[in-house]
Formats: C-alpha cells, structure tokens, sequence
C-alpha cells in the first residue's frame, strides 16, 4: 500500500510540453518521475522536439496519445489548445528554448505548444524550464521575454551552470529532474 508521501502529485493533471533542445532527452526521465509521483501526464511536442525524441517515447511513458500539431485529431473532438489546459493543473516547457520564451512573450501562436502556452493563463499554471547556450541565455532579448512572463506570473527553474552541447561550462543548463520535480508540486499545492 502507498501513502500520499510516495505519490505527492496524485491527482494532479501535467501538461508537459517539450520544444527542441538536446535537452529533449532528459524530458523523458522528467515524465517518468512525474508519473511516479502520480501525476497523469499528458504531452504535447513541437515538430522540432520531435527530432531529438519520437513521440512514441512519451507516449509508451504516460500511457497516453502524444499531441504534435494542432491539426491532430482527437477522440472527443475538442480543441485540444484549449482542452488540454483547460483539465490541467500544471503546464510544464522544457526545454523552454529561447524559441518558446520570445513566443511566448509577444503572444505568438504557430504551432501546438506555443497556441497551448497562449492558452493556459487563467487555466493553469505555467513552469518554464530554460535550457540553451550560456550566450542565448545572457542575451538582452531573452532577459527581456523572461522578465516579460514572469510580470504575468509564468514561474521558472533554472537554467542551471553545467556543462553545455558545445562542450563548454556555463549557464543554460536545464534545471536538474529533481528541481523541476520540487517546483512543479510547489505550483500545485498553491
């Protein structure tokens, strides 16, 4: 039998969406631990993310379909860029690449994730988990979008100093599993 220690996201709904940045491949061990905690997760890829890790991953994880244009059809019918926040208590980007964040800040909405993102004030909460090269990070233009979402209450973990995809040390590594894990149940017991 498990108490409620074991699984502190029981009966909370995850929108975990995940953008294209090597740090894909940590996202599926971020989903398992989410699932663990027993959270039901759904997830939704943009066409990049998909290049990096196949849908097939996500959805062997969460027991559940993957969502990846906005075109896809659904059994029920809804709109899933409205449906899909709308049921969820938590919508997690990671990697939020400097991509999804300058969408996200001008109200940019051309593909699944980024319409999910324009959707989800009001419906749920939403964790960004930045991960791009130190020099992406440090640009003015993303330390603008950054503080932007954050004026309207966007929350953030990380980015982290580590080591980056060019081999180099510095910051624009994607918070560790276990931060975004601590953050997100934070955001749900709000």
């Amino acid at each position: 039998m498990t108490d409620d220690a074991d699984k502190p996201l029981a009966g909370y709904e995850v929108l975990l969406a995940v953008t294209g940045g090597i740090a894909c491949y940590k996202v599926a061990d971020l989903t398992s631990k989410l699932v663990q905690a027993g959270a039901s997760v759904t997830a939704a890829m943009t066409e990049s993310a998909t290049k990096f890790v196949a849908p097939l991953t996500f959805q062997a994880i969460t027991g559940r379909d993957v969502y990846t244009s906005i075109w896809q059809r659904s059994a029920d019918y809804k709109s899933q860029h409205l449906s899909l926040t709308e049921r969820a208590d938590l919508m997690i980007v990671a990697p939020a690449t400097a991509n999804i964040i300058a969408k996200m800040a001008g109200g940019i909405a051309d593909d699944l994730v980024s319409t999910l993102a324009l959707s989800a004030p009001g419906a749920c909460e939403i964790l960004l988990a930045p991960a791009m090269n130190d020099r992406m990070w440090e640009n003015p233009f993303v330390q603008q979008n950054v503080k932007k979402l954050e004026q309207v209450g966007v929350q953030f973990v990380g980015p982290e100093i580590g080591r980056l995809a060019d081999g180099r040390t510095g910051v624009g590594r994607m918070a560790s599993i276990e931060e975004i894990l601590k953050t997100a149940h934070t955001l749900v017991q709000k």
